[in-house]
């Protein structure tokens, strides 16, 4: 039974090389085929068939030979959607801000704009790496918002905006965490720890995280404080209840109210003995 089954797998694998080859023949007769019209239609049935690579290799000669014709504009935001098809979203990207630039009211305008920023949405990579596409994303999605405020997309760009937001502010608070937890290591990283954690209040200040930004910028204070020489402990100690308050104003019940309350005692004590 199971040479049966290998044998009638090499038959249908011998049925179809002919296929494949003839395939591959047409498409190399195509590549080399002198009317453009021709060449273009099939990079037009290649893109509508799937098949991204031959109609991107196809539209790469003509977007350059179309310039000023009436392909130019649908041949362009065709090999933008070619290399999106097979998931190379950085050059699909750098085509459709081409589109974008050359037609800002063109026929595909709001559509390269989306899909420029959303492949590149797609394109970015975990928080701890480089996030360089997430802003390029961001500004674009923001970009698409202000030139097309009444799209259909509309509310899926926000969406998508806010999302990358976050993913922003959680690499902030990453950053914010390994400076708390450095301490004192190679120089004071508690004040590394609370710039990091006020920046990210400003920049993302309805984000998930506020919370856990306000804690840390409360304990690095504390922490500051507590390993301060004398002269300094009061104004320091100050300062870790400025951030209490901000933080019991906002959050009552929060999460770290047991600890960021043990701060607050131990530094109205420590004021109150050097008062």
């Amino acid at each position: 039974m199971l040479k049966f089954g290998k044998m009638k797998y090499r038959i249908i694998y011998f049925l179809l090389i002919p296929i494949l080859l003839s395939a591959c023949g047409e498409y190399n007769k195509v590549l080399k085929n002198p009317d453009l019209e021709v060449r273009y239609q099939y990079a037009k049935k290649y893109f509508n068939e799937g098949k991204f690579n031959r109609s991107a290799t196809l539209l790469e000669d003509l977007v350059t030979i179309f310039k000023g014709t009436s392909h130019a504009e649908e041949s362009l935001y065709l090999l933008a959607q070619s290399y999106y098809g097979q998931k190379d979203y950085i050059t699909a990207s750098e085509y459709f801000m081409k589109y974008f630039v050359t037609y800002p009211k063109g026929e595909y305008a709001e559509l390269a704009r989306y899909y420029s920023a959303y492949g590149l949405y797609l394109d970015s990579p975990d928080v701890r790496l480089d996030q360089t596409q997430t802003y390029k994303s961001l500004n674009q999605f923001q970009d698409f918002l202000e030139y097309f405020p009444q799209s259909g997309r509309k509310d899926e760009a926000q969406r998508i905006l806010f999302e990358l937001q976050e993913k922003l502010a959680l690499k902030e608070l990453l950053a914010t965490q390994l400076y708390y937890n450095l301490g004192n290591y190679m120089g004071n990283n508690y004040q590394s720890c609370v710039v990091y954690a006020q920046n990210a209040l400003k920049t993302y200040p309805y984000s998930k995280y506020r919370e856990d930004f306000m804690f840390y910028s409360a304990s690095a204070k504390f922490d500051m404080a507590e390993q301060s020489i004398q002269e300094k402990k009061a104004l320091r100690y100050r300062d870790v209840l400025d951030d209490y308050y901000a933080y019991v104003n906002e959050f009552p019940e929060g999460k770290h109210i047991k600890q960021i309350t043990k701060y607050y005692e131990k530094s109205k004590k420590e004021i109150g003995e050097n008062n």
